[in-house]
């Protein structure tokens, strides 16, 4: 599995650059079926490299998901996750992890 993979080589380097992940989903859309799968499988592992670093997960009835990273300086950058699968939702957050703002 690709996105376990990911989450492993990114370990403990969320706080690097980022100070906070926030992932926007819908609980029931087939749209956000892929960052629902990433979050139950990929969730604890990444939470666990991170334990002190905030990821905040917002569900929200027909909302497209989505995932925003808040850099240095209250800048922000965001990622469509609509109709991804797993996999692609992990190199996502590698982009806006490996993104210097």
């Amino acid at each position: 599995m690709a996105a376990a993979a990911t989450v492993r080589t990114l370990g403990s380097k969320l706080g690097m650059n980022l100070r906070e992940i926030r992932v926007h989903l819908c609980q029931k859309s087939a749209g956000s079926q892929g960052t629902r799968d990433f979050i139950e499988q990929q969730y604890v592992e990444l939470k666990k490299a991170n334990p002190e670093f905030p990821i905040l997960i917002r569900e929200c009835s027909g909302v497209k998901p989505q995932l925003w990273a808040r850099y240095e300086f209250g800048r922000e950058k965001n990622v469509p996750l609509n109709n991804l699968n797993a996999d692609q939702v992990a190199k996502a957050l590698e982009s806006l992890v490996n993104t210097k703002l």
